[in-house]
């Protein structure tokens, strides 16, 4: 499919494209009549059986696409996931995309929708970016139903002795709203409720979340559930969900969100669309499920992590393979020249004009990127993920640049050509996922100690000099060790803008070290959260949220979402 004329807004390419019934899409997936069930027209739920049935079937290769540090120039990694499944499939091999479902948060606040674009969408665009079939929802319940499980629990006598002062289960909400991260709850008398303090996030960042990310069925999703923890008694004792016994319940809420989302691309290519922790705060990672049915669906299976490399690929690496036992065959690595622009100093208004100079100061960041996936023994190719202002001098110089320093590169035209524009990186992948390699090599080992496993997180990904512990997570260590809750990988939240965890220092900065203030423990999702910096688990709207320039008109037909 091929961009003609005028630039045309993704919702306008996604609906003019050729869908087919999703029974078409799931009977050529190989999948039987009974194992899929349909929402509408073009999308489905799959059966967890399916998975049983092809126990003994060989997986396929598994393809990571990754980035360099985001800017707000934008580097289409979803876009570059979806081209590069289309072109797989165009040149024979049989491919399946798995990626995160879009969080209405930031739908609605800065991005305003994410399902790729240009001609290389999941598709329908439109339900995809908002409601779905329900599972931010789902979470959203079974996460609220544990918080006023505790908070009647205070009310009705408090058996277990919690103190509300130390309960660290807060409320979740799927949109941005700062207005909630601290409230005051059980106010208005003896019959509403044990006054305390208490907050929201967003629900990309609830536990529950990566459990449903990271675990594969209903048994081990329950048991996983019932290992988080909720708070504190008044002697400083854990208290878990399996104290209040809600894990259940909560099970219930989840029965159909942990299946895996069946939908299209715009060129019909199977698309699993399941599950979306963030990758700053999260491990930003679609589900292990659904990754796992297109490695025994297809001959490949396409994925990403959130955000760069230092983040999204480091937590798919250390926390997802090493939880699924997976071993990306390759890596695609996403530039664009404008991003690199970006980090080469060049300013946002004039990205435009060709700044060689600003091109090759930026290239640092990809750079970095490049030798943090090379240090894990990983083959990777850099897409350059092409824009209308590129310059061909700009282009040629950015694939010089990789040349020189050995990388694999391809230039990357998904976005105006759909799969056609990407054959040429998906025939580089091939060769890199075909050839001879050791598999990902951890750059720490789980039951390392957890300043070992941040420092090696730190130099191997980021090119930080070391890291420094406040003295809450330094008391936070000991209390881990006692409670054995330190042989756990760990869950970097750090800005997504930057290498360091200031996120105006863009590029490649040298000299700085990471500052973890606080960790938290998910001991469901199996990892340690490490907060750096002020990175927040409740993002805020901008000043001009995507929100505003949205509407529908009275034919239901949606404007402004993109």
């Amino acid at each position: 499919m091929m961009a003609t004329g005028a630039i045309v807004s993704d919702i306008e390419i996604a609906r003019q494209a050729r869908m087919e019934r999703i029974g078409v899409i799931a009977a050529e997936l190989g999948l039987h009549e009974e194992e899929w069930e349909g929402y509408g027209r073009y999308k489905a739920k799959i059966d967890l059986n399916v998975l049983r049935r092809l126990e003994n079937k060989p997986e396929g290769k598994l393809i990571l696409v990754t980035s360099i540090n985001p800017t707000a120039a934008g580097e289409g990694k979803t876009t570059v996931s979806v081209g590069l499944a289309q072109a797989l499939n165009r040149i024979g091999r049989k491919t399946v995309l798995a990626v995160r479902e879009p969080s209405l948060g930031p739908c609605f606040g800065l991005k305003g929708g994410a399902a790729g674009g240009g001609y290389s969408q999941v598709v329908p665009m439109e339900d995809i970016n908002l409601h779905f079939t329900g599972d931010m929802h789902a979470v959203t319940s079974a996460h609220n139903l544990l918080a006023a499980l505790i908070d009647n629990h205070l009310q009705q006598g408090n058996s277990l002795g919690l103190d509300p002062r130390r309960i660290v289960w807060k409320r979740v909400v799927d949109m941005n709203d700062r207005a909630l991260r601290h409230i005051m709850i059980g106010m208005g008398g003896k019959t509403e409720g044990v006054p305390r303090e208490d907050g929201f996030e967003i629900t990309v960042a609830s536990e529950i979340m990566a459990i449903l990310c990271l675990t594969e069925g209903l048994g081990e999703l329950k048991e996983a559930l019932s290992r988080m923890l909720i708070g504190y008694t008044y002697t400083g004792q854990a208290v878990y969900v399996r104290d209040l016994q809600a894990q259940g319940a909560m099970a219930v809420l989840l029965k159909e969100a942990v299946k895996p989302n069946l939908v299209q691309t715009l060129e019909n290519t199977p698309a699993l669309v399941h599950g979306g922790p963030f990758a700053n705060i999260a491990h930003g990672c679609n589900s292990l499920t659904a990754t796992r049915m297109a490695l025994k669906l297809g001959e490949y299976a396409v994925t990403e992590a959130g955000f760069g490399a230092d983040l999204g690929a480091e937590k798919f690496l250390h926390i997802k393979c090493g939880k699924g036992s997976l071993s990306p065959a390759a890596v695609v690595i996403v530039a664009t020249v404008r991003a690199l622009k970006l980090h080469g100093g060049a300013a946002k208004d004039v990205l435009a004009r060709e700044d060689l100079a600003a091109l090759a100061r930026g290239f640092a960041n990809l750079q970095k990127h490049a030798e943090s996936i090379a240090a894990v023994r990983l083959p990777f190719v850099v897409a350059v993920n092409e824009f209308p202002t590129d310059t061909e001098g700009e282009v040629e110089l950015l694939k010089k640049l990789c040349r020189e320093h050995g990388f694999a590169v391809e230039l990357c035209r998904v976005w105006e050509q759909g799969g056609a524009g990407g054959e040429g990186l998906a025939r580089a992948v091939v060769a890199a996922a075909e050839g001879a390699g050791e598999g990902f090599v951890p750059a720490y080992r789980a039951d390392d100690e957890i300043p070992v496993k941040a420092e090696a997180i730190a130099r191997t990904f980021y090119g930080a000099e070391g890291v420094n512990f406040s003295d809450k997570a330094r008391k936070q260590i000991e209390e881990f060790k006692k409670n054995g809750w330190d042989k756990l990988p760990l869950c970097m939240a750090k800005t997504q803008y930057s290498l360091s965890d200031q996120a105006a220092l863009v590029g490649r900065p040298e000299g700085f070290t990471i500052t973890i203030r606080e960790l938290k423990p998910s001991l469901g999702a199996g990892f340690i959260v490490a907060m750096t910096g002020d990175i927040l688990r409740m993002p805020g709207l901008p000043k001009v949220p995507a929100a505003l320039r949205m509407d529908i008109d009275q034919d239901g037909t949606v404007h402004g979402l993109f």
